[in-house]
């Protein structure tokens, strides 16, 4: 989306490195190798479709490569082009650095609208654009290792990743070139959620600490917080769902192409999930009052407000009537920087997309390690966890009995206490870990030095640093 006066979504990713930069000691030969992106390859191939030949136009931008490999999702949709997938990729860096995830950036895109096409027809385009990244090892497990974004799943990653494997008949870890696969072809439990699921942590690390509930002007816990999504496709649905049925919120609005749903007393985030998936959009959902130009609703008042969708939803054209104290970014550049001035005075809080949308490459990377150790996360370790769990157990009962004790452990914490960590518990544990250390990382940035106002800014600064003393440590 762009607006007249405003900064692209590329202008804006520099725009907020130089903003950070300031604040540090680099040397200026040291800081313009840090932003400048170091290749983009542009590829235009053919495939024969409906009895003639189409030509498309996809690319993969390598911004960083301080860390090997690469790591960055590849879209689809017709609006892909250089600048943004070069904003994406640096972002991909400046991600897996604040995240402690060892991956330089990427990003890859077709300028493609999916839905024009059938399932075989996208099969057979997916698998040239794979072949024409891969025999540049623009994909590969130690290079490049793309995962989904916008447009983009399970199927196309698994397509991807056998496209791969057909051209790398040998290469033992050819499973680990992409992430995001489905389970049956590699893929790990818990990565569809990922994203969600770390919006989730975010908001939760968030409001431990009374400092930050205060600078967003609200108080108590999430328990009962007003949130408003937009965009419920996989992220936003995951955060919306675990949100409402986990932490007590209430999802008053919903946003989407057709338009917007809006009810006071919460909607049920998996009905209107179905009602999508059935009827294309949210227009006709029953128990919720429709609004037809959804983008008014981001100016509805609420506690939450989750951009869950595309870049630049949040503009000079709405800024001024943004009411939502807490803008948690669960889509990449969906506040411009223009807007994020305006914000800022205002003094909302942003919690940034490079920390909030982290939780898929988290998950990316925990699903590389398993394809690359050949063997899924718990299998070693839980029956002998469950073992010797079991043993407190019995030797606590065992000391009731000999005491004449009538007390014992109820069905219940003995169900939970007993069952081993299995791969998806790991990759919760794991992703809430990673989420609370780079939320912590920021926050002491943003509360301890006076230059610094705001988490996009203290982001920035702690990624920036870690990019910089890995490449000092290459000798630069």
């Amino acid at each position: 989306m762009s607006v007249a006066n405003e900064p692209s979504f590329r202008d804006s990713v520099d725009l907020m490195f130089n903003r950070a930069v300031s604040l540090l000691d680099l040397s200026p030969g040291l800081e313009e190798k840090i932003r400048v992106c170091n290749a983009t390859y542009t590829v235009r191939f053919g495939v024969r479709l409906r009895g003639k030949i189409q030509t498309f136009t996809g690319y993969r931008s390598v911004h960083s490569e301080h860390m090997e490999p690469v790591k960055g999702g590849i879209r689809y949709a017709p609006s892909v082009n250089q600048n943004e997938v070069e904003a994406l990729a640096a972002l991909m860096t400046y991600k897996c650095a604040l995240v402690e995830a060892p991956f330089g950036g990427s990003k890859g895109g077709l300028c493609i609208d999916p839905t024009e096409f059938e399932e075989h027809e996208l099969e057979l385009i997916t698998r040239r654009f794979a072949y024409e990244l891969a025999k540049r090892d623009l994909i590969h497990p130690s290079q490049n290792v793309p995962a989904p974004d916008m447009g983009t799943g399970e199927r196309e990653m698994a397509w991807i990743a056998d496209q791969y494997a057909r051209m790398n008949t040998t290469d033992i870890n050819a499973r680990a070139c992409v992430t995001g696969k489905p389970l049956n072809a590699g893929g790990i439990a818990g990565r569809v959620e990922a994203t969600g699921r770390g919006v989730q942590y975010a908001l939760q690390e968030f409001f431990r600490d009374a400092r930050d509930i205060e600078k967003a002007g609200l108080s108590g816990s999430l328990d009962g917080k007003r949130v408003i999504v937009q965009g419920l496709g996989n992220v936003g649905y995951h955060a919306a769902k675990f949100l409402s049925e986990e932490d007590g919120c209430k999802v008053i609005g919903v946003i989407e192409r057709d338009g917007a749903v809006v009810s006071a007393d919460g909607l049920d985030i998996e009905a209107l999930r179905h009602w999508i998936v059935n009827h294309g959009g949210v227009k006709g959902f029953p128990d919720a009052t429709y609004v037809e130009d959804g983008s008014k609703v981001l100016e509805e008042d609420c506690d939450i407000l989750v951009p869950a969708a595309m870049e630049g939803v949040i503009n000079l054209t709405n800024a001024e009537r943004i009411k939502a104290p807490l803008i948690i970014e669960a889509a990449n550049g969906p506040v411009t920087a223009g807007a994020d001035d305006v914000l800022r005075k205002k003094g909302t809080v942003i919690i940034p997309d490079m920390y909030a949308n982290a939780g898929g490459v988290t998950v990316s990377y925990f699903e590389w390690v398993k394809n690359l150790s050949h063997i899924r996360f718990g299998r070693m370790q839980r029956r002998q966890e469950e073992a010797r769990h079991q043993l407190v157990v019995d030797q606590l009962e065992a000391l009731s009995d000999s005491m004449g004790k009538s007390w014992s452990l109820s069905p219940d914490f003995k169900q939970k206490y007993l069952k081993g960590a299995g791969e998806l518990e790991l990759v919760r544990s794991g992703l809430d870990d990673t989420m609370r250390i780079a939320y912590q990382s920021m926050r002491d940035i943003w509360h301890d030095r006076e230059d610094v106002t705001d988490l996009r800014t203290a982001a920035y600064l702690v990624s920036i640093q870690k990019v910089a003393a890995s490449y000092k440590a290459k000798g630069l």
